[in-house]
C-alpha cells in the first residue's frame, strides 16, 4: 500500500514541476542547457499525461475515456495554432490549414499504422467494431472535405479560401457533424465504440472518484504543459526549417507531432494489449476533432486577428488525402486487420514526411 502511495505521488508530482518549467522558459529566448530541460519536460509530461489519461478512461469507462483525451488535446492544440498566429506575420495564414491536415495524416496513417504493425506482431490479427469505426470514418471524411478541400475549389473568394459566409456555414456545418457523432459515441449507439473483450482487459476494482479527480486536473495539467513547452521549442523549430530550408509547412506537421504524443502513446499501448477499438477511438476520434472544432474556432479567431485564413489544399496533398480516405475505408471495411494494412498506413505516412520537406 505503501509502496502504490509513493508511486501515485510521483506520477502527481511530475505535472506541477512540468508546469513549473514552463512558467521559468516562457517569454524568454531559451538556448542550450534551457532547450535541454525543456525537452526533457516536454517528454516527460507527454508520459505522465497518458498514465492519467488511462486512470480517468478506467473510471468513466468507454468511449468517454477516449473522448475526453481527445477533446482536451484539441483543445490545447486550438491554443497554440491561436497563439502561433499572433506572433507570426500579418497576412494569409496557412498555420491551421497545415498543422490540422498534418493531425489528419499523422492521426489517419501514422498512429493507425503504428497500431496495426503494434497489433499485428504481438496477436496475429486484430479486430474491431465496424459499425463504430465506419461512423467516425464517414464523419471525418465529410469534415474533412468541407474544411480542407471545398475551398481549393470554391469561386467566391480568390485563391483556397472561404467568403465569410462560406466560412461560416462550414463551421457550423462541422460543428453540429461533431455535436452528431459526439451523441451517437456516448448516448445513442455507444456500443458499437466499445472494445471488443479480445485483449488483457483488467476486470480488478477501478480507480475511486477521487483518484480520478487527480488523475483528470494532472492530465489538463499534462496538457497544457506539452503545448506550452512546444511553443517555447517552436522558435528553435521554425529556425531550424528555415535553415534546413524546408518549406514552413514542415512548422505545422512538426506542432501537430508534439501535440498528438500523447494520444499516441495511449493508442499504442491499448493495441499491444489487443484493444484496437480503443486505439481507432484515440486516433480517428481525435482527427474528427481536431478538424470539427479546430476549424470553427480559428475561424473566428482569424476575424478577430483580421488574417486571411488559408484553408485550402494544394493538389498533391489532396491526393494524399484521398488515398488516406480509400485506404482507410478498406481497412477497416472487414472488422479486422493484420500488420499488412498497418505497414500500408505507415507507407502512405512516409510519403506524406517526405514531400513535406521535398516538395
Amino acid at each position: 500500500m505503501l509502496k502504490a502511495a509513493r508511486a501515485l505521488s510521483w506520477w502527481a508530482l511530475i505535472p506541477p514541476l512540468c508546469v513549473i518549467v514552463l512558467v521559468a522558459a516562457w517569454g524568454h529566448k531559451v538556448g542550450g542547457v534551457g532547450l535541454v530541460v525543456v525537452g526533457i519536460a516536454l517528454v516527460a509530461a507527454v508520459v505522465v499525461a497518458v498514465h492519467h489519461a488511462e486512470i480517468v478512461a478506467h473510471h468513466v469507462g468507454e468511449p468517454f475515456g477516449t473522448l475526453i483525451l481527445a477533446v482536451a488535446v484539441t483543445a490545447i492544440e486550438v491554443g497554440l495554432i491561436i497563439m502561433l498566429m499572433t506572433s507570426g506575420p500579418e497576412g494569409p495564414s496557412t498555420l491551421a490549414r497545415d498543422t490540422v491536415f498534418a493531425a489528419f495524416m499523422i492521426v489517419c496513417n501514422g498512429v493507425v499504422g503504428l497500431c496495426l504493425l503494434v497489433g499485428g506482431l504481438r496477436h496475429r490479427e486484430v479486430e474491431f467494431q465496424v459499425e463504430g469505426v465506419t461512423a467516425t470514418l464517414a464523419t471525418l471524411c465529410t469534415v474533412a472535405a468541407l474544411a480542407l478541400v471545398l475551398p481549393s475549389f470554391t469561386t467566391s473568394s480568390p485563391g483556397p479560401t472561404y467568403s465569410g459566409p462560406q466560412l461560416a456555414f462550414a463551421g457550423t456545418a462541422s460543428l453540429v457533424l461533431y455535436a452528431a457523432f459526439v451523441f451517437v459515441q456516448t448516448i445513442r449507439h455507444r456500443h458499437y465504440f466499445l472494445p471488443l473483450e479480445t485483449g488483457d482487459v483488467d476486470h480488478g476494482a477501478g480507480p475511486g472518484r477521487k483518484a480520478a479527480a487527480v488523475s483528470l486536473l494532472m492530465l489538463l495539467l499534462c496538457l497544457v504543459a506539452v503545448v506550452g513547452l512546444a511553443k517555447v521549442e517552436s522558435p528553435a523549430i521554425e529556425h531550424v526549417v528555415a535553415v534546413a530550408g524546408a518549406p514552413r509547412a514542415v512548422v505545422g506537421v512538426v506542432i501537430a507531432l508534439l501535440v498528438l504524443l500523447p494520444e499516441t502513446a495511449a493508442a499504442v499501448r491499448a493495441a499491444s494489449r489487443n484493444q484496437i477499438q480503443t486505439s481507432f477511438n484515440l486516433a480517428l476520434g481525435s482527427a474528427v476533432a481536431s478538424i470539427g472544432l479546430t476549424i470553427p474556432a480559428i475561424a473566428i479567431a482569424s476575424i478577430w486577428l483580421q488574417n486571411t485564413l488559408v484553408l485550402g489544399l494544394d493538389p498533391k496533398d489532396i491526393v494524399l488525402l484521398v488515398i488516406t480516405v480509400v485506404v482507410t475505408t478498406l481497412t477497416v471495411a472487414p472488422g479486422r486487420a493484420t500488420l499488412m494494412q498497418g505497414m500500408v498506413h505507415l507507407t502512405i505516412f512516409g510519403v506524406f514526411l517526405f514531400l513535406s520537406f521535398v516538395p
